[in-house]
């Protein structure tokens, strides 16, 4: 079953004085139509919490929501699908789980792991990261322009139409660069939320991907 996916996805994150409600609020009122909800510090109930909100926001809004990892909250809130960022995930085993209709993203790092996703079933990947990146740790080499370039190449090659963003310390500045690689989309998180105006930086991010 073919998704919907958004060429700009908004993901929130904990390091941020605003809270993740904050983040999705703020985002959805910006015009965000892929809220990833980031969190991985609460418990089930907490999480719960934020993501009945967020939910809410996200129908207000006509947002699409995302939730990291945390797949045994699936039927537990209103969630339209899941990133694993889980780079060795079973997602044949995932879509067994989770059903045609839930949304499943994944993370990878190199162009094999796309492949390998492409052939499980994921809908879209993450690839990254681009750049240096505070949001979450991360071994991985820097992908850079033109690792993202022979990504699009490679896949192409191999007729593969895995949308693929790019994701980790992507700058405004960067995007142009990026999208000329003929990448899919991009993903961003502390570039948006940690901006002194947040609904600006989203709005000018979106103008640049869209």
């Amino acid at each position: 079953m073919k998704k919907f996916i958004e060429k700009f996805q908004f993901i929130t994150h904990d390091i941020t004085q605003l809270t993740h409600i904050e983040q999705a609020q703020i985002a959805c009122e910006a015009g965000a139509k892929w809220i990833q909800y980031r969190c991985l510090t609460k418990d089930d109930d907490a999480l719960l919490e934020d993501i009945n909100v967020i939910a809410g926001i996200c129908d207000d809004w006509g947002a699409t929501l995302i939730v990291t990892n945390h797949v045994h909250l699936n039927r537990k809130a209103d969630i339209q699908g899941f990133h694993i960022e889980d780079m060795d995930a079973d997602f044949v085993a995932l879509r067994g789980q989770l059903g045609e209709d839930i949304t499943i993203g994944g993370s990878s790092n190199t162009v094999e792991g796309l492949i390998r996703l492409a052939a499980e079933g994921a809908d879209y990947a993450g690839c990254g990261p681009f750049s240096i990146t505070t949001t979450k740790p991360n071994n991985s080499s820097l992908l850079g322009l033109a690792g993202y370039a022979h990504v699009v190449s490679v896949l192409q090659e191999k007729g593969i139409t895995l949308p693929v963003l790019a994701v980790g310390g992507v700058k405004l500045e960067d995007v142009d660069s990026l999208m000329d690689t003929g990448i899919f989309g991009i993903a961003a998180s502390s570039a948006i939320n940690q901006a002194e105006d947040m609904k600006s930086a989203y709005h000018d991010f979106y103008d640049k991907i869209m």
